[in-house]
């Protein structure tokens, strides 16, 4: 029952990775973050490959999806303190975020919960093909929404983390325990061996009944 308990939350966490991932790939391909849109395909991947292993009973790639989980926070720790500007991270390097191809920032920036967005016009900031914006009224600005989305990323990834460990640890003591008893150790199974066949020997009596008729 444990350890079923242990597989069954495992897989809803990792259910809820999944999601949330998901849910979050689509926001950064709008905004042609190239950076988060490729940790984000990874963090995938990593994710399917946790269930499968879950469900399949395969230790190994439980192993590999919790070490991918220890990336994956400190990657979402450093989207936090970028978007926050903390130390000397700044938004204003967001060749970071978009391997320097465009000009693009997140998606929330302008679609933010009650943001009003207002074209300036003939500004001389704005550089060929694009145009200067005004942002207003948001109830929620874009890097707090960022920095709560890798939170959240963080905090399914710790349980998703404990969880892993936990059930692997299960996987493996049940692998020890099967080829103590000679499951699929090579070692447990010997070969019948081949009964040897006798031979007769003829026994040769004492010579009294020999000339017994002479």
């Amino acid at each position: 029952m444990a350890k079923c308990s242990g597989r069954c939350t495992l897989v809803a966490f990792c259910c809820l990775q999944l999601v949330a991932a998901l849910q979050r790939q689509i926001f950064d391909f709008l905004g042609y973050q190239w950076a988060p849109i490729l940790a984000n395909f990874l963090h995938i991947m990593a994710v399917i490959l946790g269930i499968f292993g879950t469900v399949q009973y395969r230790s190994r790639y439980l192993i590999l999806y919790a070490a991918w989980l220890v990336l994956w926070v400190g990657w979402n720790a450093f989207v936090i303190c970028f978007y926050l500007e903390v130390g000397q991270l700044s938004q204003d390097r967001d060749f970071i975020m978009t391997f320097n191809t465009s000009l693009h920032r997140s998606w929330w920036m302008e679609n933010g919960p009650g943001c009003l967005v207002t074209p300036v016009l003939n500004s001389r900031l704005a550089l060929e093909d694009h145009h200067v914006i005004s942002v207003t009224g948001c109830l929620l600005d874009y890097p707090y929404i960022e920095a709560l989305s890798s939170a959240l990323q963080i905090f399914l990834a710790l349980f998703g983390f404990v969880f892993a460990c936990y059930v692997s640890k299960v996987f493996l003591e049940e692998e020890d325990s099967f080829d103590f008893i000679g499951g699929f150790d090579s070692y447990g199974y010997q070969a019948p061996q081949k009964t040897s066949h006798l031979q007769l020997q003829p026994l040769w009596t004492s010579g009294v009944g020999r000339g017994g008729a002479g």
